[in-house]
């Protein structure tokens, strides 16, 4: 008889916090490590001096990253639910880990005296949230960019929200992960724009 696997705790967090503010969390099922692997694709992490995660979950991209980022490398995880953060500091003791608002991303990289980011992960819903809202953290995280900063933003719904993210940024590309959990994708967004107001 084959032994079934178990959903870990985490699983069971995500899904509960899914179903209870699915418009706030993006997936009811943490990233797989095709997606993570995807969404740091390509940093040169020789040169890169600040990564910042914006809704981190449980931490599935976060291990990626603690794995991955050198010694000069500054991580800031970005997580707004309290739950999360419990997990994501005893899980990433010694990391960065902060209970905060993505809107204020200027105001958390200024406190730790970081001038700015040269890479935005998001794993943020934002197709989910209020127009206001998503224009308010696109355009906080590309006030924190530097000249080069990429915005690379998560998605369970692959190649569906292409033109909105094209609306916010001059050159928007797309990885395809079919190997997650649902079937999901990286945008990867540079040069940002003033979004229209339709």
């Amino acid at each position: 008889m084959t032994k079934q696997k178990k959903t870990s705790p985490e699983s069971w967090l995500m899904l509960r916090k899914f179903l209870s503010q699915g418009t706030a969390v993006a997936s009811w099922y943490p990233s797989s490590r095709f997606l993570c692997r995807s969404i740091t694709k390509g940093i040169d992490w020789a040169t890169t001096k600040c990564v910042v995660e914006l809704g981190a979950g449980t931490g599935p991209v976060t291990q990626t990253l603690v794995s991955q980022a050198g010694p000069n490398t500054r991580l800031v995880i970005v997580e707004r639910d309290r739950d999360f953060c419990d997990v994501l500091r005893q899980k990433f003791p010694g990391h960065d880990i902060v209970e905060g608002d993505a809107c204020k991303l200027d105001e958390i990289l200024a406190a730790r005296g970081i001038s700015h980011a040269d890479h935005v992960i998001s794993g943020l819903p934002l197709p989910s949230f209020p127009k206001e809202l998503r224009d308010a953290v696109i355009a906080m995280s590309a006030k924190v960019l530097g000249p080069n900063g990429m915005f690379r933003q998560l998605t369970n719904m692959p190649y569906v929200y292409r033109g909105l993210y094209k609306k916010y940024f001059a050159d928007v590309s797309f990885t395809l992960v079919p190997w997650n959990m649902p079937p999901a994708g990286v945008y990867y967004c540079k040069g940002y724009q003033l979004a229209p107001a339709s």
